[in-house]
C-alpha cells in the first residue's frame, strides 16, 4: 500500500481510459481505499501518513465527483507538513500522474486533474484489489449473513445509482472552444446553465447557440453550405434525419467513432432506432421526449371520471370542464399554422391508426426503419385520417380562444396555470409546472400516451433531438468533437440534466436511477411505455420530404380549423400537394 504511486508508475502496459462502467468500478475501489486508510490511520497507533496515496485518492475523488482540485487542497489531503506535501505533489507531477490545467487566461490560477496514465494505472490496480477482495471476503470464501456487506459484491439489489460525471482524462484541444448548435428548449437550456461545470469537465470553453425549431433547421442547412462547419455538434430533430443524410449535412457515426462506446443497448429502443437511416446511426439521442396527454388527475378523481385514454373520453371530459365564462377550458394543443399543427395532425392520425405514408404494418405499429430505398404514397385522405381531422375540429369547441395561434409552449402555460383540464405536450415541457410549486398543476398532473381512436392503439410519439457531427467539420476537430459527444450524452450527464430540471431521458439507466425517479413520475412512466412498445417514431417517418409535408398539413388543416374548408376538402388538397412533394 505505501508504494502505490510506484506501483502505478511501473505498469508495463497502459490500457485505454476506462469507460463509464469501468469508471463506476474504479470509483468504488477509490471509496473503499479511502475508507480503509481512514480505519487504519485512526485505529492503530503509532501510524505514519502516506502522502502519495492520500493525494492520489483525493484527486480521484474530485475527478469522479466533478469537483475542482487545487494544489492547496492536495497538500491538505496529504496530512503532512506543507513543505513536505508540496514536495510529494511535485513527485506525482514529475511521474506524469497529475495534470495541471489553467483556469484563467493568464494561467496563474489552475486546477489539478488525474492524467490518463494515472487513470489507466489505477484501473489496473483496482482490478487486482477487487480480485483480492472477492477471494478474501466474497461469497466463495464464507457464507455471508443477510445483512453483511462485503467488498467485491457488486450485485446488491437496487444498486443502480449512476456515479457523478467525471472530467475527461485529456482536455479537449479545440481552437476557439467547443461550438454547439441546439434547439431553444428547456433541456438544452439546462445544458447552457451548466456551461461552466461542463467547461471544467471537458477542459475548454463552450459556445452554445439556440434557435427555434424552424430557424434551427435553416441554420443547420446553411451551415452545411459553408466550406468549414461553424459548429462541432448540431442538434437534429428526429424527423429531419433522412433529409440531413440525403443532403450530406451530417456524418455517419461509424465513420468517426466506435459506436459501442455509447452503450447503444442503454437507449430507449425507439429513440435509438430513430437515430438511424438505412440501418446506419447518424446521431446520438440527446433527449428522448414523447408527446403525452397531460391531465388534471385531481379534477378527474374528484368528479369520478376515467383517465382520458381514448379520444371519446377526451371529448367527454373537455365538454365537462369547458367553461369560458369562468376562464376555464377543456383542452390545449398545437393548432398554430404550419409546423406546429402539422405535427399535431400526424400524431393524431397515428392515434387513429393511420400513418402519413403507406408504411408496411408490423407488430407494434408500422415499419419506419427501412425508408431509404422505396417510393411512398401519402395517406392523408383515408377514412382514418378523416376521423383524425374531424376529431381536431371537435377539439376546437373546447379549446382556449387563442388556440389557432397556440404552439409548443403556449399550450402548456394555461394548463400549468389551472385554466385547462388537459393538454397535449412533450415531457420536456413538464418542468413549467413540475418545478413551480405555485402552479395549480404542480403535483396534480397525470401522464398518458396519446388517447387513441376506435381503430388505433395507445402510442407515445417519440420526439426530441440527436446530436450529430457535421459533414464539413474540419478533420482536426473530429476526435475532440466525438469525445464531447460521448460526454454530453452519457448517463452521468443525462442524470445531471434531470437533477437540474430536465424531464427528458434517452437512457434506461437514467430512468432507473433512484435519485432520478424521485424527481418526477415521468421517468418511470416513460420507461414503462418503452417496455410496452408504446414509444414509436413512425408517426413522423424521417423521409427527406417530411418537413415539407408537415408544413403542407399544417397549412391546409389550419384553413379547415378556421372554417374556410371542409375536412374532406382540406385533406384532398394536402394529399395532392404531398404527392407532388414526393415526386420531386
Amino acid at each position: 500500500m505505501p508504494q502505490i504511486a510506484e506501483t502505478i508508475r511501473s505498469g508495463h502496459s497502459i490500457p485505454a481510459a476506462p469507460d463509464a462502467q469501468a469508471g463506476a468500478e474504479l470509483e468504488r475501489v477509490v471509496g473503499f481505499l479511502s475508507d480503509l486508510c481512514l480505519e487504519l490511520d485512526t485505529s492503530l497507533d503509532p501510524t505514519t501518513p502516506n502522502p502519495h496515496l492520500n493525494m492520489i485518492l483525493h484527486l480521484l475523488r474530485g475527478h469522479f465527483e466533478g469537483r475542482l482540485v487545487s494544489a492547496s487542497s492536495m497538500v491538505d489531503a496529504a496530512q503532512v507538513p506543507y513543505a513536505t506535501g508540496m514536495r510529494k505533489l511535485g513527485h506525482l507531477q514529475e511521474a506524469g500522474l497529475v495534470e495541471q490545467r489553467p483556469r484563467t487566461r493568464t494561467g496563474k490560477s489552475f486546477s489539478l486533474h488525474p492524467s490518463e496514465r494515472l487513470l489507466s494505472g489505477f484501473n489496473q490496480l483496482a482490478v487486482r484489489i477487487d480480485r483480492l477482495g472477492r477471494a478474501t471476503f466474497g461469497a466463495g470464501a464464507r457464507k455471508a449473513a443477510p445483512d453483511d456487506y462485503y467488498f467485491g459484491d457488486s450485485y446488491v439489489p437496487g444498486q443502480t445509482m449512476i456515479p457523478p460525471l467525471a472530467a475527461l482524462p485529456r482536455p479537449l484541444k479545440l481552437a476557439g472552444g467547443l461550438r454547439i448548435l441546439v434547439h431553444g428548449d428547456p433541456t438544452f437550456m439546462v445544458m447552457g446553465n451548466l456551461k461552466r461545470q461542463f467547461e471544467q469537465l471537458v477542459g475548454t470553453n463552450i459556445q452554445q447557440r439556440a434557435f427555434s425549431i424552424d430557424r434551427l433547421r435553416e441554420e443547420a442547412l446553411r451551415n452545411a453550405q459553408r466550406t468549414r462547419s461553424q459548429y462541432d455538434l448540431i442538434a437534429v430533430d428526429l424527423p429531419w434525419l433522412g433529409e440531413f443524410v440525403d443532403r450530406g449535412v451530417i456524418r455517419p457515426l461509424p465513420s468517426v467513432m466506435d459506436v459501442s462506446r455509447l452503450d447503444p443497448g442503454d437507449f430507449h429502443t425507439a429513440g435509438w432506432r430513430a437515430a438511424h437511416w438505412d440501418g446506419v446511426p447518424y446521431g446520438v439521442p440527446s433527449q428522448t421526449t414523447p408527446e403525452l396527454m397531460f391531465y388534471r388527475k385531481d379534477w378527474f378523481a374528484r368528479d369520478g371520471l376515467e383517465p382520458p385514454t381514448t379520444t371519446a373520453r377526451v371529448l367527454e371530459a373537455a365538454a365537462r370542464y369547458h367553461d369560458p365564462r369562468a376562464g376555464r377550458y377543456g383542452v390545449a394543443w398545437n393548432a398554430a399554422r404550419g409546423t406546429a399543427l402539422g405535427h399535431t395532425f400526424m400524431m393524431t392520425s397515428a392515434a387513429f391508426g393511420q400513418p402519413m405514408l403507406d408504411l408496411d404494418e408490423i407488430a407494434g405499429g408500422y415499419d419506419a426503419d427501412r425508408l431509404a430505398h422505396r417510393r411512398f404514397r401519402p395517406m392523408l385522405d383515408t377514412p382514418r385520417a378523416l376521423d383524425a381531422a374531424r376529431y381536431l375540429v371537435e377539439l376546437m369547441r373546447y379549446s382556449p380562444p387563442d388556440i389557432l395561434s397556440m404552439s409548443w409552449y403556449e399550450r402548456i402555460r394555461p394548463y400549468a396555470a389551472g385554466k385547462v383540464a388537459m393538454a397535449y405536450g412533450y415531457t420536456l415541457l413538464a418542468p413549467y409546472f413540475e418545478l413551480d410549486e405555485t402552479c395549480p398543476a404542480h403535483g396534480n398532473s397525470g401522464y398518458l400516451p396519446h388517447p387513441h381512436g376506435p381503430e388505433g392503439a395507445p402510442i407515445a410519439p417519440v420526439g426530441g433531438y440527436v446530436l450529430c457531427v457535421p459533414s464539413n467539420l474540419s478533420p482536426e476537430r473530429i476526435d475532440d468533437a466525438v469525445d464531447a459527444l460521448c460526454v454530453f450524452t452519457s448517463p452521468a450527464a443525462q442524470k445531471l440534466y434531470a437533477q437540474n430540471g430536465s424531464r427528458t431521458s434517452p437512457r434506461y439507466s437514467v430512468g432507473a436511477d433512484p435519485e432520478v425517479r424521485r424527481l418526477s413520475p415521468i421517468f418511470e412512466l416513460v420507461d414503462q411505455m418503452s417496455w410496452r412498445d408504446e414509444l414509436q417514431f413512425w408517426p413522423r417517418p424521417p423521409i427527406p420530404q417530411v418537413s415539407e409535408i408537415i408544413r403542407i398539413c399544417g397549412t391546409e388543416l389550419h384553413d379547415m380549423l378556421r372554417g374556410l374548408a371542409a375536412p374532406e376538402e382540406a385533406l384532398a388538397r394536402a394529399q395532392a400537394r404531398a404527392e407532388e412533394a414526393l415526386r420531386k
